[in-house]
Order: structure tokens, then C-alpha cells, then sequence
């Protein structure tokens, strides 16, 4: 594997487990269920999500030579 797929397939997985981490944190912001707060905190994931991957991507595509 060279070192730049490593670095693409690194960067892809840190991303994901940041969305995967808050939408777990914010699914258990009460025990009773999702409440409003908790809401925010995954829509808020999806859009930092979707945010992190476009960057990434961006970042990525500028590096291929």
C-alpha cells in the first residue's frame, strides 16, 4: 500500500468515527429517548460530517500531483 492511500483511507476513517462518536453522544443525552438537545447534537453531526468529508475531499484532490 503506498503512502498516500494510507493517508486518503486515515483521514476517511478519523472522519467517520468523529460522526459515529457524536451521534452515540448525542442519542444518549437522556435515557428516556431522544430529546430536543439530543436532536441538535445529530443534526448537527450530519452537517459537520458532511462538512469534514467535503474538506477532506478537497484537501485530498489538491494533493494528487
Amino acid at each position: 500500500m503506498e503512502r498516500e492511500t494510507a493517508v486518503e483511507a486515515g483521514i476517511t476513517l478519523c472522519a467517520v468515527a468523529l460522526f459515529v462518536v457524536i451521534v452515540v453522544a448525542g442519542g444518549e443525552v437522556s435515557s428516556a429517548g431522544l430529546t430536543e438537545s439530543g436532536a441538535y447534537a445529530v443534526i448537527a453531526a450530519i452537517v459537520a460530517f458532511v462538512v469534514v468529508m467535503a474538506a477532506a475531499g478537497y484537501y485530498l484532490s489538491t494533493k494528487q500531483e
